[in-house]
């Protein structure tokens, strides 16, 4: 990602603050496995402060139990997205704090959080972006990156795990992106092949460590 395609959409966000003079802005930031998500939200997360709250998809899968017999072959199949929908995007669109709980599928654990009321939310992460929620939100951003730097940054980031993400998630991910032509619906694309940390922290933007 440039320092200069990070910094137009921080301000677009910082322009979007000052013009809503009531109530919650809510973007959302889908985009490619690998292609930094989690990266560019906690990076505005930092840079606007108490006004941000984040909210991740990763937090909303399904229960083994509750998906159909066939996930792997629906894109989708494995979120919860109408409790998302219920539980997050409405209340904040009404006015309301969000309270939902956070699933660790790995761990068993279910998690309460609750979000106090602040101008920006942000939501980032696969499938946020379905056609039964893109709608809610005031800004859609899709994030891209060439397949070549996809398949580096994953398995940098998680070797043990590229094998899953190449026979499953990404062809997923692929399908969901063309069923519901998210990046064809988004308000703003941006690639973000390159030194992308790199480039956050020159734009001021990065989350310290």
């Amino acid at each position: 990602m440039r320092p200069e395609d990070y910094q137009a959409l921080k301000e677009r966000l910082e322009t979007a603050l000052d013009e809503k003079k009531t109530g919650t802005f809510i973007a959302a930031i889908d985009g490619r496995c690998g292609s930094g998500k989690s990266t560019v939200a906690a990076a505005l997360q930092q840079a606007f402060g108490h006004r941000c709250n984040v909210v991740h998809m990763d937090d909303f899968y399904l229960p083994m139990e509750d998906r159909p017999a066939d996930w792997k072959h629906i894109p989708s199949a494995n979120m919860d997205l109408d409790r998302f929908r219920r539980e997050v995007l409405l209340p904040v669109r009404e006015g309301r704090e969000a309270v939902y709980d956070i699933l660790r599928l790995h761990e068993g654990i279910r998690e309460r959080q609750t979000l106090p009321l602040r101008p920006l939310l942000l939501v980032e992460g696969s499938y946020c972006q379905h056609t039964s929620l893109r709608d809610l939100y005031d800004l859609r951003v899709f994030l891209d990156c060439p397949p070549g730097e996809q398949e580096r940054r994953i398995r940098e980031r998680a070797p043990e795990r590229f094998e899953g993400f190449r026979t499953l998630w990404i062809p997923l991910e692929l399908a969901y992106h063309e069923s519901c032509q998210v990046r064809e619906h988004a308000d703003l694309v941006i690639d973000t092949a390159g030194p992308w940390r790199a480039d956050l922290q020159e734009a001021g933007g990065a989350p310290k460590d």
